[in-house]
């Protein structure tokens, strides 16, 4: 009872010292504020484009406002002006500017919920907000806008107040007016937008980065029928109709747009609103220097899309993926594809989850060389039953069958699987969960058996990234993909940090690389006409029932991985392989580009010997042994 009490006292003295000191603000400031001159704005735009620039220092993206394109509200549908009124402000054509209705209601509710849990803005306000205000909540701010509120009102009509509105509200993406948002969407006139799109667009406006479709279309849709649903409370639909729309699909026929990397440009977008602001991204003139490289980018989504639709008709599934490569020594990302469509908002390389299955493997050969296993030692590939949670686990190989004694070094470039669950039963599996964390993996990890086999999720810019440490010496290098970021005036505002550790020593690595490198070796007659000429090294990672194919390799310049599946991950069927998919996009890609270095930097205390790989000795004359390879060793 107390409590109750005290609430409804403290909503009165609220009530009451809001009204008086509103009073006598408005009488001192309606009479000291000139009159807003609202005839510049349906030409004046002081907006810079903020430049987007490639290795080369060559523009290639910006960041602009689209055109506004001011419209006469008698030319715009009635249903799009109630969507609007629906979903922003039902008393609008009653109030003078603000609702005090609004006010108290809000002020009852925020005081309930102990927080700001609704705002109380009317569509005058939040032209006022749009045009001469930042997003700052201050109290000053919101009683300065509250006043010029009112100051407007007084000067012009109704339908002048919600033209102004509607041709200059936000709508995402740098667009404004839903002139331009009719265009962008759909590629026609507000004239003939319907009453489901119109609900869309009055949707979008309460938060345009949750809700623009070019972004996130599901929540778009999710918005748009709670407008719907708003539009058939105010009688301007009627339950009949709300009902067919909702079951309605949101469908887009925007123009594609010219942008060679969509998904960077995405990723660039979220980083700088975060950085600058959304509304100074599109008009304060910045430099971005972006660590993308044009040609390689053209070259990887040609082949890319090339390799993924020679794939969709052999096996007659729709099958996408990702695809990144970065420069091996900083991270830089020089390519990065987020999906076979370039207008989908879904990043399939940082976004994408997948498990990344044998891909995982080198790491746990890195675990078990750190803690005194030698490529030469022998492991016997044979059954392993084990009992996990009172059920039995047996794994097998992919080729269902076992091939007895083999070396490490044997067993890693044949992606045997008994192996490696072997040494992670020896050795422990602490190390491998600590090298795949400092290699870049964020995924949760379990000391399992399975982790063996990579029984884990993560994306192809991790897996890019984790790979790379065998290239790169041991070191653990993040992939980034902005270098510097300037103002109008030339002055850095951001400078990139390069982020670099040491996940293992160049002793282990070098010989963990020299072995990935005799494994990728083994597919050369296979693809001779597009084998790159310079050093590699990879491995491939095919899940179970060939859920997602994945690649992951290096020159000594650049780190690519890539994977294909299905987006909803089901099975693409046992006769798809990685070395049949992921294999040959990686391999042609690095063909197509410049490799300026040929060789990896191995450890000079190692030294090369050719061995038996199932047996461990020395081989005098490789042409005699089918299972010949190449290890690097630390001589004694």
């Amino acid at each position: 009872m107390y409590t109750v009490s005290m609430r409804i006292i403290q909503i009165l003295a609220i009530i009451i010292f809001s009204t008086i000191a509103f009073a006598l603000g408005a009488c001192f400031f309606i009479s000291q504020y000139p009159w807003v001159d609202f005839s510049v704005l349906s030409h004046y735009d002081h907006s810079k484009a903020t430049i987007v620039l490639d290795d080369n220092g060559q523009e290639w993206t910006r960041f602009q406002l689209d055109k506004r394109e001011p419209i006469s509200l008698t030319k715009i549908p009635q249903h799009v002006i109630q969507a609007f009124l629906a979903a922003e402000d039902r008393n609008f054509y009653q109030h003078a500017g603000i609702s005090w209705k609004g006010i108290i209601r809000s002020v009852f509710k925020n005081i309930y919920y102990g927080r700001k849990a609704q705002g109380a803005s009317t569509i005058t306000q939040q032209l006022v907000k749009l045009l001469f205000f930042d997003n700052k909540k201050t109290f000053s701010r919101k009683l300065k806008e509250q006043l010029l509120a009112l100051i407007i009102e007084l000067q012009f009509t109704k339908d002048q107040i919600l033209e102004t509105y509607l041709n200059h509200i936000c709508f995402g993406c740098g667009i404004y007016g839903v002139q331009a948002a009719c265009q962008r969407f759909w590629g026609k006139d507000v004239s003939q937008i319907t009453i489901d799109e119109a609900a869309l667009l009055a949707g979008i406006i309460r938060a345009p980065s949750r809700y623009c479709p070019l972004d996130n279309e599901d929540q778009a849709k999710q918005r748009r029928n709670i407008i719907l649903h708003c539009m058939k409370e105010t009688k301007y639909i009627t339950d009949t109709v709300y009902q067919e729309l909702i079951q309605k699909p949101v469908t887009l026929t925007h123009q594609e747009s010219n942008t060679i990397a969509p998904h960077i440009k995405i990723m660039i977008r979220e980083f700088l609103e975060e950085l600058v602001g959304k509304h100074a991204l599109y008009t304060e003139g910045f430099i971005i220097q972006t660590t993308l490289n044009q040609t390689m980018q053209k070259h990887a989504v040609t082949i890319f899309k090339k390799n993924i639709n020679a794939i969709r008709t052999q096996y007659n599934q729709q099958v996408n993926g990702g695809f990144v490569c970065i420069e091996t020594k900083s991270g830089a990302i020089k390519a990065l594809i987020g999906g076979y469509d370039d207008q989908s908002p879904f990043n399939r390389a940082t976004q994408a989850k997948r498990q990344i299955g044998s891909i995982f493997k080198p790491l746990i050969y890195t675990a078990a060389l750190e803690q005194g296993a030698r490529l030469l030692d022998l492991e016997i590939d044979e059954p392993i039953s084990l009992s996990i949670n009172n059920q039995q686990w047996e794994p097998h190989n992919c080729q269902k069958h076992f091939d007895g004694p083999m070396t490490l070094a044997y067993a890693l470039i044949r992606s045997n699987n008994m192996i490696p669950i072997k040494l992670l039963l020896k050795f422990g599996a602490q190390r491998p969960i600590e090298l795949a964390t400092l290699s870049g993996i964020t995924e949760p990890m379990h000391p399992y058996p399975s982790l063996a086999l990579g029984c884990i999720d993560s994306t192809v810019l991790e897996v890019v990234g984790m790979i790379n440490i065998f290239a790169h010496e041991g070191y653990y290098t993040k992939p980034y993909f902005i270098s510097w970021i300037k103002d109008i005036s030339g002055k850095k505002i951001w400078n990139h940090t390069p982020h670099q550790i040491s996940a293992t020593n160049q002793l282990v690595s070098s010989q963990i690389c020299k072995v990935l490198a005799t494994s990728i070796n083994q597919w050369k007659h296979y693809y001779a006409q597009k084998w790159p000429l310079c050093e590699m090294i990879g491995k491939t990672g095919t899940t179970n029932q060939a859920r997602t194919c994945w690649f992951a390799g290096s020159t000594p310049t650049y780190t690519t991985a890539l994977y294909i599946g299905n987006d909803d991950n089901t099975p693409m069927g046992s006769q798809i392989l990685a070395v049949h998919t992921a294999l040959p996009t990686w391999l042609e890609f690095n063909a197509s580009i410049t490799q300026p270095q040929k060789q990896f930097n191995y450890d000079p205390r190692l030294t090369k010997i050719t061995i038996d790989g199932k047996s461990g000795s020395l081989v005098d004359e490789p042409a005699d042994h089918k299972h010949t390879i190449d290890i690097l060793i630390q001589q004694l």
